[in-house]
């Protein structure tokens, strides 16, 4: 049986967000898969920034909703932006995603629930929840012993409005 954990952060404004980012880039390596998914709006593409500014990224990072995926020269790793919300599962299965879920980089997925059978079986998932007021809910659902691991570290840590 599949080892899985559990956080949720609570953040208030982007400042939370970011630092949730930065303490998963300092974890994540090579073969990393993180598939996000949220409310319309709720900072899904700023988390990837946060993400790839905290890989050593230098490009400017914008939603790849229309090119689909963007690669990018991190400090240590490349990292892999995908946005699969204007793809059929049949579109995505036909773009060869398994060369970079299992390659030498680093993959973020937007809207990675649409593909979800094409993601690799151990993988770390986030879902961002818009609660109002700047306030975001962040739930972190780890699959496979390096993303369980990965959760119980951010449980202990506490939310990220600390």
């Amino acid at each position: 049986m599949t080892e899985t954990g559990q956080a949720v952060w609570m953040v208030s404004g982007e400042e939370g967000t970011v630092r949730l980012a930065e303490k998963l880039a300092a974890l994540a390596g090579a073969g990393a898969v993180l598939a996000l998914d949220g409310d319309l709006g709720a900072g899904k593409t700023r988390f990837s920034q946060a993400f790839a500014k905290a890989m050593g990224v230098k490009q400017i990072v914008n939603s790849p909703t229309f090119t689909i995926i963007k690669e990018y020269e991190g400090k240590r790793l490349p990292l892999y932006h995908m946005d699969v919300y204007r793809l059929t599962l049949e579109e995505a299965d036909e773009l060869g995603l398994d060369d970079y879920f299992y390659g030498n980089g680093i993959t973020i997925v937007e809207w990675a629930s649409l593909i979800g059978e094409l993601l690799p079986p151990e993988r770390l998932q986030l879902y961002i929840e818009d609660l109002g007021g700047e306030r975001r809910r962040i739930a972190l659902t780890g699959i496979g012993a390096p993303y369980a691991g990965w959760c119980k570290q951010l449980q202990a840590i506490g939310d990220g409005d600390q």
